[in-house]
Order: structure tokens, then sequence, then C-alpha cells
């Protein structure tokens, strides 16, 4: 949720950004009037409600042949009093509506346009030129059958598409590698937490997920009526909603480890084949809580994190700045790390961190102290690793005969493995 002040102050940057985004540029519009219109309702209220006050007082003194006068005049206004507290209730809920449905504002620096329109920030590491070395690569599903680790036929014969098993090596590569990735994130002085994946309605909304992707969330109605996250993010911002923080000795950063569960209801056809887009996988994800003013600091450093990882589990990728109208709601400038993938001869998204500003905080109430008073913190999020990433190393550390080389840097958590063997299933 935006400042309505800033909104009445700076309508035009507001407009620009609901613009860039290509949502609606109206609804600022409404917004405003919205607030009007609540404004004066609630003026109303209270200036009604005033009088009778000063009515009632005006009844206990009055003369006992002037009594049943006022009465019949404090009725009256009892009446007019529940009538403008009807119309200032419904006014609010207006104008709250509205504002929910309005973005965050996008940062300037972001490129303008679409999916496709992107702009490049870095490239890291070198592709394999697997002709020169005389072989054809292997995608990932081959060689995680291969290796009896990536068993898709089991996966859809328990849940159904979209589902699969990890076994034998492939399972301790991902243990190793999320582990890994949570050491990294306690070393640079954040909280290692294990989070729910069914949470209320009130921290879904809060976090910006029921927006324009909601269709993507799996959701539990009657009796209980809770979301299947698809990142701890939404767990991890709702932890402090309603709280005021102490940001006195710097930010408060959090790594939560959990599944995570999409529907994937927009990806109809694309990416059906392994385990690129499925509907439940696993994920350490970094939030942060910081001063205002830290916000543009602290993602820095959280892509500075994403690419640390990245680094240990060698494989070349490019950092890409996404533009404002692939943005989600409640990012006001997002940066993914994208893989290469041999066989697909592309790069391919493994990690993205975004800077929600204080947009999240103003929904879910979570303030600090000032000397001031109390104001919205900012939040920001980043992908610290997720199955998805086994696609990248299994193909990019891949061997003619099909083993799979363990990186060094997960060696160690895998008990020195240093090389995946292909073998038959065992069942």
């Amino acid at each position: 949720m935006l400042d309505i002040n800033f909104i009445r102050e700076h309508a035009d940057i507001v407009k620009d950004s609901q613009r860039k985004r290509g949502e609606s540029v109206e609804l600022v519009d409404e917004v405003l009037s919205s607030d009007e219109a609540r404004r004066e309702s609630l003026r109303q209220f209270e200036a009604a409600r005033a009088e009778q006050k000063e009515m009632g007082k005006k009844v206990a003194s009055a003369p006992a042949d002037q009594k049943a006068a006022i009465i019949a005049q404090t009725k009256e206004l009892s009446a007019k009093v529940s009538e403008y507290k009807e119309a200032a209730d419904k006014a609010s809920a207006e104008y709250t509506t509205a504002m929910w449905k309005l973005s965050n504002i996008v940062e300037p620096e972001a490129p303008e346009g679409g999916e496709d329109d992107y702009v490049v920030v870095k490239k890291v590491g070198t592709i394999r030129d697997f002709a020169a070395e005389g072989f054809e690569p292997k995608n990932h599903l081959e060689l995680g059958e291969g290796v009896a680790g990536i068993d898709m036929k089991r996966g859809v014969k328990v849940s159904g598409s979209r589902f699969y098993f990890l076994r034998g090596d492939v399972a301790r590569m991902e243990i190793a590698m999320l582990t890994m990735a949570v050491d990294q994130a306690v070393e640079h002085g954040f909280i290692p937490t294990i989070t729910p994946t069914l949470v209320r309605p009130e921290a879904m909304a809060g976090t910006g997920f029921l927006n324009s992707h909601a269709d993507e969330i799996y959701r539990l109605r009657e009796p209980d009526d809770q979301y299947l996250v698809g990142t701890s993010e939404v767990a991890l911002a709702g932890m402090h909603a309603d709280e005021i923080l102490d940001l006195s000795k710097g930010p408060l950063r959090y790594c939560g480890w959990s599944s995570c569960y999409r529907r994937e209801a927009g990806a109809a056809g694309k990416d059906t084949m392994g385990i690129i887009r499925v509907h439940q996988f696993d994920k350490v994800e970094m939030f942060v809580y910081c001063k205002q003013e830290d916000s543009r600091d602290q993602h820095q450093q959280l892509l500075a994190m994403e690419q640390e990882m990245l680094g240990k589990v060698e494989v070349p990728y490019r950092i890409i700045d996404t533009a404002a109208g692939d943005l989600g709601a409640s990012a006001a400038r997002k940066f993914d790390c994208e893989a290469w993938v041999p066989t697909q001869n592309r790069y391919r998204e493994l990690t993205s961190t975004s800077n929600c500003t204080e947009y999240q905080a103003r929904r879910l109430n979570i303030r600090e102290r000032t000397e001031d008073g109390t104001r919205p913190v900012a939040t920001l999020n980043g992908t610290l690793a997720t199955t998805r990433w086994l696609v990248a190393i299994l193909e990019n550390h891949q061997n003619p005969d099909g083993s799979i080389d363990v990186p060094k840097a997960m060696r160690p958590y895998m008990g020195g493995l240093e090389v995946i063997e292909p073998h038959a299933w065992e069942a």
C-alpha cells in the first residue's frame, strides 16, 4: 500500500508508475476521489457525533417542560449519527479497496516495457562448448534418470502432473545446496528460520500476492481458509505484522527454508519436462526489514549474496534488471540471476531479488520507532537457492558418460562425494 499523503502531493509520479507497469492510470484518480469522499463523510460523522454529545448534556440540565422536546431532538440526531456512521464506513471501505489495488511505485531506474524488455546488467562465467568437447549434452531429466535421481513418472502417479521424486545423490545434492545457502546466510548475519507453509489470507494479501497472480496460489477453503505459500517471503513478512521493530542496530535479516507451492495456472504447455516449472519445490529465501533510506543498499547486498551462491555452484549466469511491466505488485525494482541451460541454449531464471520499499510494511502495519514517533519499515526479499538450481547444476557439470561432477563447494556437504555416477534404478 502506498502513502496517501504522497499520492495527494505527487499524483503525477504515481500515475507515471502505473503507466510504466501497464496498469490503470485512472486508478490514481479513483483513489484520490475515494479519499476525498472518505474524509468528507468522516467530517460529517464527527460533527454530528459532537453535536450528539452536546445534546446529551442539555438533556440532563434542561427544565422539565423542555426535556421532552430535547429528547425528541436527541433521537432524531441519533438516527442521523447512525446514518453518517454507515456512510463513513462505506466510504472508508471503498477507499481501502481502491488503495489496495495500486501497485508499488517503480524506481525511476527500472527499465520500461514488458517481459522481454529487461536490461542485461552483466554476464558471469564461461559457457561450455560441448561440440568442442566431442559430445552432445543431455538434458537435466535424462541425467537425473541416468543416475536414478529424478523420478517424474512416480511423482505423477502419486500426485499428478508436475510432481516428482528426488532420490539418492540428486536428493543429497538438493539438501547440500540448501544447507550451503543457509550457512552462507548465517555467515552474513541472517537468522535461519523454518517457516509455516500455510498462511492466513491477511498475510498473503499483505505481501501483495492476491492481485494479478492470485490464480497461481493454492487455497484451502472451508473450513480453513488458508493459503499454501509460493515462497517463505509471505510467512517472513507476516511474522512481524502489527509490530514496532527496533532497527537501531541495523537491518533485521532472516533466511527462511520451506517447501513452496505454485499452481502454475498461467503456464499451460510451458516447461512441462523435468523440474523447471513444478507445483512443489524447496527454497531458501532471504528477507530483510530495514530503514527506508537503507533499502537500495540492502538490495545490492542481496544481489551480491545471490552471486556468491551462484559462484559456489559454478554455473555461467547473467543478471537482468527486470522491466517495470514485468514486476510483481510489491516490487519497486527487481534483479534476476539467470543461469545458462545448455540443452535449451538460453538463460533461465534461478534467483530474483526485489526491493518492496514500504509497500508491504504499510499493508501489514510493520513500523520502526523514530524520534518523531513511528514510520513504516522497508522490506526486501531474495532467493538464495531452490530446487530449479539442480537443472543448471546437472547440465553444466555433466560428463560424456552421463556422470555429474559435484561442484567443489558442495562436496563437504555430500560426504566428500566428487562425482555422481550413472546407475540403474533399484526399484
